[in-house]
């Protein structure tokens, strides 16, 4: 395994459009539900993992597992994803992550997919674009789980300090004191397959639908 490829994809420089988006935290911060730094920050990250951990992870593993079916694991993922906000915008995230890796990585299998989404063969989210362009780069599955966990995990604390809720120094504590959590829900998650999809933090969803209706906002979701 090329480590070097491995931290390039984990690298926050790697211009994907991820921190355009707050997985439902700017829409909690508004409606009172999370503040500045203590306990509520936490659980909100906690439950944020979690639901990359049940709701994502299974599709990157399909798609990791069976690139060239890649459509069908698109389907279930759009069916899956039932709020419009979440919806949007992992297509937005995952056209966005084929297109970049299309354009980075010299793979005809990467720009085989990048093209099918193009034409509209398949509808490009992200977890789905994600486990199969890591496959085409003979990333190990066991890896691709972590970088997309780790790359959820700091979109939400960066979004974290862009709304003022933490500091920058907060946020690499917070990061840190995560690392449990992170094993957690990789152990937990990792041989999870698409029938076994869901939603362990219903809350979030339902915050994140509200993202539209924001009088004013930073991020796309």
């Amino acid at each position: 395994m090329n480590r070097w490829l491995l931290l390039q994809l984990s690298d926050s420089a790697f211009p994907v459009g991820g921190f355009a988006h707050s997985a439902g935290l700017e829409a909690a911060v508004q409606l009172g539900e999370v503040g500045p730094g203590g306990r509520a920050l936490s659980s909100f990250v906690a439950s944020a993992l979690w639901q990359v951990g049940l709701g994502a992870l299974p599709l990157v593993r399909a798609a990791h597992e069976r690139p060239l079916d890649i459509a069908a694991v698109d389907d279930a993922c759009d069916a899956f994803l039932v709020n419009h906000v979440a919806n949007r915008a992992s297509r937005t995230q995952g056209r966005a992550f084929l297109a970049t890796s299309a354009r980075v990585f010299p793979s005809a299998e990467i720009r085989r997919l990048d093209a099918a989404v193009r034409a509209r063969e398949a509808l490009g989210h992200h977890a789905p674009a994600f486990g199969a362009t890591l496959a085409a780069l003979g990333v190990p599955r066991e890896d691709a789980h972590a970088v997309y966990l780790h790359a959820s995990l700091r979109g939400v604390v960066s979004a974290a300090v862009r709304l003022g809720l933490i500091g920058p120094l907060e946020a690499q504590r917070l990061q840190l004191e995560s690392a449990p959590l992170l094993d957690a829900v990789l152990h937990e998650c990792e041989d999870h397959g698409v029938d076994e999809l869901a939603q362990p933090a219903p809350l979030l969803d339902l915050f994140g639908a509200t993202q539209d209706r924001l009088y004013s906002r930073l991020f796309q979701s």
